[in-house]
């Protein structure tokens, strides 16, 4: 399916220098950020208290916040889940306190937001529906687990390239996708937003997603070396990225639409989620065409590699093999 069919091929390879110092230097800005400021991470990893309160009305979460955080709790995360009467509240970890008490902490807390307005007060009495305690040996155990998932998902898809084209596919288009991902870790780092469990499933989510549009790009490099002859290699790349623009645009079109839809409907428990997932998503069409297609160039792919070389037959040897 095609919206549209560009007739003549763009030359993307005759800049492939550029974009690559391009990518170079937000991949070092990504590494600096990273190194200097590091990743917020979330009590998953952290440890911390999870609860879940309902209300009768849907409360002003900023004064939950500002109680929770008079009474002791630094930087209380506070947000909606699943309505607007219903709050997820996180704390940290906090040493010297006894896990036990930290939910009769947060709901005494919770009853001072309420207890100003006699004639609300019943509507801003929480109800308590669950309370989570992640330890840190637990979150240590999820971090070193998802480390392990993403590693393996790095593996997976060096060895599938690999049997499935060739090692300079392989070794660009994994090259490509660790692109994406420091630099989502990057932006992260950055802005200091919080780095989830649901964010870490992004991460692995953009992997996969970002090394099928390499898989297309690739696809269609083999088949033009095997179908047109007398074409350079940057000729072949340039006509293998130009025929997939308009199935490009379709695709990462719907899947962003989709990830918009989370970012700006999604509330707060999706939104960082979404935020990966765009930021994966754009960068993901930029490193399969102006970063994974330069590298295979430069790593010297040719056409000789996709086409076997006929065997010269012995003299006396006929096309049945029988000798003469």
């Amino acid at each position: 399916m095609e919206f549209f069919r560009i007739r003549k091929d763009i030359p993307f390879m005759r800049h492939a220098l550029v974009f690559n110092i391009i990518s170079l230097l937000t991949f070092l800005a990504a590494v600096f950020f990273l190194a200097t400021r590091g990743l917020h991470f979330s009590i998953e990893f952290t440890g911390g208290t999870l609860l879940e309160v309902s209300y009768a009305q849907a409360p002003d979460l900023e004064k939950i916040r500002k109680a929770l955080e008079a009474d002791g709790f630094a930087d209380p995360q506070v947000q909606n889940f699943g309505s607007s009467r219903d709050v997820l509240i996180r704390v940290p970890l906090a040493r010297n306190t006894e896990s036990a008490k930290v939910g009769e902490r947060v709901i005494a807390s919770l009853q001072k937001v309420g207890a100003g307005d006699t004639a609300t007060s019943a509507a801003n009495t929480p109800s308590l529906k669950r309370v989570e305690f992640v330890g840190p040996q637990v979150g240590k155990e999820l971090a070193e687990d998802g480390a392990l998932a993403l590693l393996l998902v790095i593996i997976g898809i060096v060895v599938y390239l690999a049997f499935r084209f060739e090692w300079r596919f392989a070794v660009s288009a994994i090259i490509a996708n660790l692109h994406d991902v420091i630099i989502i870790l990057g932006v992260f780092a950055l802005f200091q937003w919080e780095f989830s469990l649901p964010v870490l499933a992004a991460v692995l989510a953009v992997l996969g997603y970002s090394v099928n549009e390499s898989v297309i790009v690739f696809d269609r490099v083999r088949e033009t070396f095997k179908k047109k002859r007398g074409l350079t290699t940057p000729e072949v790349l340039d006509h293998a990225i130009t025929s997939t623009i308009s199935r490009t645009i379709i695709t990462h079109g719907c899947t962003q639409a989709m990830a918009t839809s989370m970012l700006v409907f999604g509330g707060a428990a999706l939104h960082y989620f979404a935020m990966a997932l765009t930021i994966g998503i754009l960068f993901g069409i930029y490193s399969s065409v102006l970063v994974a297609s330069p590298l295979v160039m430069w790593m010297g792919v040719s056409r000789e590699q996709f086409i076997k070389a006929k065997k010269d037959k012995p003299e006396g040897v006929t096309d049945d093999g029988a000798c003469v």
